[in-house]
């Protein structure tokens, strides 16, 4: 696929469920990290839980966009920049519920924008060695469903700074991985 086409792919209950896995299990390592900047702000603990209650097979609906804003507004209340990707990770573990079926290069950070920001929260750079094996543990956290899903959508987008620079190589990994 290229930039730019828009076309419609279908997702079912079990492709997001399949993706938010995917994002729970990147989300929830880096969960210490917010707590250690806010121990007193439960709120992108409650998005990764409720994303993975989705992705065990719950209701897809406000109890997932509240969470998801809630722990969107952690991201930008905490004064750790390391924090505030760990919140965004774990708001992307939410929001990944509501992926959208339209075929956009920008639908990909909602795929992968929970591993990237974990990434970042956790200080790996992507050429570095701690960054590596960071990637090598993303890969094989993705299901065959997951990455087919991914694969429906175009390469990911240009721009994004530090966490496009790892959506771009989480995407790049995982189209290849199988």
């Amino acid at each position: 696929m290229t930039h730019g086409v828009l076309t419609t792919e279908p997702l079912d209950a079990d492709d997001l469920r399949a993706v938010t896995a995917f994002a729970v299990h990147c989300a929830t390592p880096v969960l210490p990290v917010f707590a250690a900047a806010r121990p007193d702000d439960p709120r992108p603990a409650l998005a990764v839980a409720v994303a993975a209650d989705f992705a065990n097979g719950g209701r897809r609906g406000k109890a997932l966009r509240d969470a998801a804003f809630g722990a969107l507004a952690a991201s930008r209340e905490v004064r750790s920049a390391a924090g505030s990707d760990a919140a965004l990770s774990a708001m992307h573990a939410a929001g990944s519920a509501y992926l959208h079926p339209l075929a956009k290069a920008t639908q990909v950070k909602h795929i992968l924008g929970s591993a990237a920001h974990a990434a970042v929260a956790l200080g790996l750079a992507p050429d570095s060695a701690p960054g590596a094996v960071h990637l090598d543990a993303v890969v094989g956290l993705s299901s065959d469903r997951m990455v087919d899903v991914l694969r429906r959508y175009p390469d990911a987008p240009p721009g994004g700074g530090m966490v496009g620079e790892w959506i771009r190589l989480l995407d790049r990994a995982l189209r290849t991985s199988r």
